[in-house]
């Protein structure tokens, strides 16, 4: 009789290859003439796909790498979920919205969107197994695309905007799915990172900070203005974080797991508006705000409000990806405000206030709907079928991977 270890990771396979068999059915159904369905993009072209695709995959798969012995488990599992979230978020666009068009237009839009999926799994890093990941994804694209179509059909968000809340959306729905996993031991010693870990994590930090102006210009009407503010946010929120982490550490060193986080934190506070700014200033000004409140954050939910929320956040997606998001929505709200009352003269102020709400209510009704969804994930991840992991098998590789030698000094 083979080891008890033996029975879980061969039953891990079956659901991935019946996964992709139920995907090629699909796309046979879906697209059946593949010299119709296949078109060029009107505003996109495949550098800009590859620098996203790029970033998504080198650079949140290295970035994930923070746990001393998650290593294998940080890179491999974030391709098969990108690679496999893509196809799905391609079918589920398609059956729902009847559009039969598999053009690099879908394919953008699906990349991007698999970043949610990507973003939740660096709060529940080393606690779920691939099958669990796995209907995570499935269930978070599904859901992710509902509040996508709520947005642009009932508060008439553009369309690129509404993949802009991928950040807002996948940082909390992966908090509310994670607060569903039992706690690891306070004793545990894998739950900390090493020199080489944070080293290999800040090279994905660096893959995502050079491929952010891609990702944030690729849909949007100005590429132009899209590509120069992202950067100068960009630049803006590196220096504001060796300044910022300089100032908050005892000694006066600098804190690479600060540099990791905050760095890339104008980059999501610009996104909303990046392709509607027309001072460079104010691009430079949500940098500035966006690395300062990632670094400050950093301290403060770690300390005070996640133990007291019971949320665990392994790879700090929430200061990184969620408050900065907070700041950019809102700024985009307040932006789109000024750009709409000056254009008008503040003469009709029910438009302005239609204005108002329809940017508070794509906000909140992302969040809302990340958080419930979130939780029954969290919920239905937890049943005996999907063989939830026991705690003294979190954050480690070799319950998962073939090592040729001893993990000493992994």
């Amino acid at each position: 009789m083979p080891p008890r270890y033996l029975s879980f990771h061969s039953s891990v396979p079956w659901p991935i290859l019946l996964l992709q068999a139920l995907f090629l059915v699909c796309s046979y159904f879906a697209f059946p003439d593949g010299s119709d369905t296949y078109q060029l993009a009107p505003s996109s072209s495949y550098p800009e796909f590859q620098d996203v695709n790029h970033m998504v995959i080198f650079g949140f798969g290295f970035f994930l790498m923070v746990l001393r012995r998650y290593a294998f488990s940080s890179t491999g599992f974030n391709f098969l979920l990108v690679v496999l979230g893509v196809q799905c978020s391609v079918l589920v666009e398609d059956l729902l919205c009847r559009t039969a068009d598999c053009s690099l237009w879908s394919l953008v839009k699906a990349v991007m969107s698999i970043a949610a999926v990507v973003i939740s799994t660096g709060a529940v890093l080393g606690k779920a197994n691939p099958v669990q990941l796995i209907v995570m994804t499935l269930v978070e694209l599904i859901f992710f695309y509902a509040s996508r179509c709520i947005n642009r059909t009932f508060l008439e968000v553009p369309e690129h905007l509404t993949l802009m809340h991928v950040y807002l959306f996948g940082t909390y729905f992966g908090l509310a799915l994670s607060s569903r996993f039992p706690e690891p031991p306070p004793g545990l010693d894998k739950n900390r990172s090493t020199p080489k870990s944070e080293l290999f994590s800040v090279l994905g930090t660096v893959f995502v900070w050079v491929f952010w102006p891609s990702f944030n210009s690729i849909l949007g009407y100005s590429k132009q203005n899209a590509v120069l503010n992202t950067y100068l946010a960009l630049a803006v929120s590196a220096v504001a974080a060796f300044m910022s982490s300089a100032l908050t550490s005892k000694d006066g060193k600098f804190r690479m797991a600060h540099i990791r986080s905050a760095v890339l934190a104008g980059g999501v506070a610009v996104s909303y508006t990046a392709d509607r700014i027309h001072h460079p200033w104010i691009a430079m000004i949500l940098g500035l705000l966006g690395s300062v409140i990632t670094i400050l954050g950093s301290h403060c939910l770690q300390r005070c409000f996640n133990p007291a929320m019971k949320l665990q956040d392994t790879a700090g997606i929430h200061f990184t990806f969620g408050l900065p998001a907070v700041l950019g929505a809102v700024a985009a709200a307040v932006l789109r405000v000024v750009e709409e009352g000056t254009e008008t003269q503040w003469n009709d102020l029910s438009s302005l206030g239609y204005i108002t709400f329809s940017g508070v209510g794509a906000f909140c009704q992302t969040i809302s709907t990340a958080l419930i969804t979130g939780l029954i994930t969290g919920l239905i991840l937890n049943i005996k079928l999907l063989k939830a992991v026991h705690v003294s098998k979190y954050f480690d590789d070799q319950f998962y991977w073939e090592f040729p030698h001893l993990s000493v000094g992994f």
